[in-house]
């Protein structure tokens, strides 16, 4: 893995977790204290919420171009983002898969055979 593909995957990694907290959290959150009481923060967290799911969505598109994944994994990424703590799942994976690449990276600096 090259240093912007491990870059764009880390960023991805960086807004996958607020972006899946954003929706159970924020809007939740916003909607329930919209009905107990006079503030109305649905609006505002809604926006939130959205520009982070957009960021999300531009950060999948780059790494899908570099690190060349199929279309199935760039799917389920995007399933996991819209189901509600799906994407803390997602998190998972992109951590698994940036430690393997830099264990990957790792080991061709040190020459291993098979890396």
């Amino acid at each position: 893995m090259d240093i912007k593909t491990a870059n764009a995957l880390h960023r991805l990694r960086l807004i996958s977790l607020p972006e899946a907290l954003s929706f159970p959290a924020l809007l939740i959150f916003g909607s329930l204290l919209s009905r107990i009481s006079d503030i109305d923060l649905v609006m505002p967290l809604g926006i939130l919420h959205a520009v982070l799911f957009m960021l999300y969505l531009v950060l999948l598109a780059d790494v899908w171009y570099r690190a060349k994944w199929p279309v199935t994994r760039v799917a389920l990424f995007v399933v996991l983002a819209v189901l509600p703590f799906g994407g803390m799942y997602g998190e998972k994976l992109l951590k698994r898969d940036e430690e393997a690449g830099v264990i990957a990276a790792r080991a061709r600096k040190e020459g291993v055979v098979g890396a």
